[in-house]
């Protein structure tokens, strides 16, 4: 039995039932996480201990018929930005590169409240700062279909584990399309739920008022249970919303009648590579078959959201990455006089150019007398693309659009021109900014065999919808069952 076909269901309910033992579930994903590490580069931790201990625990839970949980046995890999209790998290910067945390954020202890089994952390852009995970203190990560390309930032160590098969379900973090992104790239299920509906405590912060925890899969269906398991209010974290928590994966219905989908004049424009082009419109259409209504809607200050995010998103790690002196933990120089260059030397050495260039853009527009003209400005204008979608939204239930403007790109291809990177995300930003949840969901392959994403937004705490629409383009597609060459 090959292990790593099967959905996170069916090897929960093997693991429960004792017809597989959870520690020769782990043992192989251990297996293939060390034997890919080499070509992908996907962890920065692999938890080969803390796992076969967990795995232990999770059989002899099921020997003496109490229930493990509704993630019994199941291996999830999780982004190098949630901490977890005696293991290094490092957000992937030498800053923070032999940080051991004395407690584990929400999600994690969620994942193993559920029997869930952490098999290591995953590679990602430094404080998740990045389009294309080449921004890592620990090198970049490989798109499993093509290990010449990026597979996506910043969570591209979460995707790639998930698209190798090393593991059937991971965690990543989206700020501005960090879960999406790299889903599309990698061929995998990815969802940002909407801002609030998933704790944000014990995850190192990058944007706070933007960061979002969320779960990548192989499939729609699983995808759906890891947001379950890990959603809710949370009393330690003020942001987290007191609403309900669907059983958004037992409750998925596979037709569309009834829901309109809404397609923004805006996100379909010149730029589009043709393969996306075509892959999205067949998704859409499939859609319609299944029931959907398509309309079209606008969303005109689309135009704006990258302006506006790379103000906002700067300004707020500026202030979230100040506490990086070298005084209370992380790095500290070995060569400093004073304080000053206790400061200066320890955050020069320790961050990479991504943070240190997003640190400065944020400190220069909040510093006296242009907080008003940038920040001030940039959020004002965030709120009026809020509205722009709840508009669009009093028009449909679902829209739907290209995640990025093409497939993954080449590794170096834009790792010298910040502008370009930053422009990869812009059909992602904006419903960061409007704080609504988002999906990708694959819907082809261009003629090279590179996973194409199709993303889905609802309204917010609406998810059911997206996941609904994403079901069904998923079984009614056509597309064929591939993975990646070698994995």
């Amino acid at each position: 039995m090959d292990l790593s076909e099967l959905t996170i269901k069916s090897l929960r309910d093997k693991v429960r039932s004792g017809e597989i033992k959870a520690r020769a579930v782990v043992e192989d994903s251990l297996k293939r996480a060390k034997d890919t590490q080499g070509k992908l580069n996907a962890f920065i931790t692999i938890c080969e201990k803390e796992a076969l201990l967990r795995a232990d625990q999770i059989d002899k839970t099921v020997s003496s018929k109490k229930d493990p949980g509704a993630l019994a046995g199941v291996c999830v890999a999780v982004k190098d930005l949630l901490l977890t209790k005696g293991v290094k998290t490092t957000a992937a910067s030498k800053i923070l590169a032999d940080f051991i945390p004395p407690y584990s954020s929400t999600v994690v202890e969620k994942l193993e409240a559920a029997g869930a089994i952490i098999i290591g952390k995953t590679n990602l852009d430094e404080f998740a700062m990045g389009a294309s995970n080449e921004n890592s203190a620990f090198g970049p990560v490989k798109n499993p279909w093509d290990l010449t390309r990026v597979p996506g930032g910043s969570s591209g160590g979460s995707a790639a584990a998930v698209a190798a098969r090393i593991a059937p379900a991971s965690i990543g973090t989206d700020t501005g399309g960090s879960i999406r992104e790299p889903a599309s790239f990698c061929g995998v299920v990815g969802i940002k739920p909407t801002y609030g509906r998933v704790s944000r405590y014990g995850v190192v912060a990058f944007a706070s008022s933007l960061d979002q925890v969320g779960p990548m899969a192989q499939n729609v269906e699983d995808a759906a249970l890891m947001l379950e398991v890990i959603s809710g209010k949370d009393k330690h974290d003020s942001t987290s919303a007191d609403v309900l928590v669907p059983a958004f994966s037992e409750k998925i219905i596979d037709n569309m009648k009834g829901l309109k989908v809404g397609l923004p004049k805006e996100y379909f424009v010149d730029g589009i590579e043709p393969e996306v082009r075509k892959a999205v419109d067949q998704a859409v259409s499939v859609l319609k078959a299944q029931g959907a209504e398509v309309v079209e809607v606008s969303l005109p200050l689309t135009e704006y959201g990258i302006a506006v995010y790379y103000l906002i998103a700067p300004c707020e790690a500026s202030s979230n990455l100040a506490r990086y002196d070298g005084v209370r933990f992380g790095h500290r120089t070995s060569e400093a006089k004073d304080i000053h260059e206790l400061y200066r030397r320890s955050r020069g050495e320790g961050f990479g150019a991504e943070p240190k260039r997003r640190i400065m853009l944020g400190t220069y527009a909040l510093s006296s007398g242009y907080y008003d003209a940038y920040y001030k400005k940039a959020c004002q204008v965030r709120r009026l693309i809020r509205d722009d979608f709840l508009k669009a939204f009093s028009k449909c239930d679902v829209i739907a659009t290209p995640v990025a403007t093409g497939p993954a790109f080449k590794l170096g291809e834009k790792a010298t021109d910040p502008l370009a990177m930053y422009l990869n995300d812009v059909f992602t930003l904006s419903p960061s900014l409007a704080g609504i949840p988002g999906l990708s969901v694959n819907c082809g392959f261009t003629k090279e065999g590179l996973p194409i994403g199709l993303q889905l937004l609802s309204k917010h705490f609406d998810e059911e919808k997206i996941i609904r629409a994403a079901y069904t383009v998923e079984k009614h597609s056509g597309l064929p069952v591939r993975r990646p060459h070698g994995f």
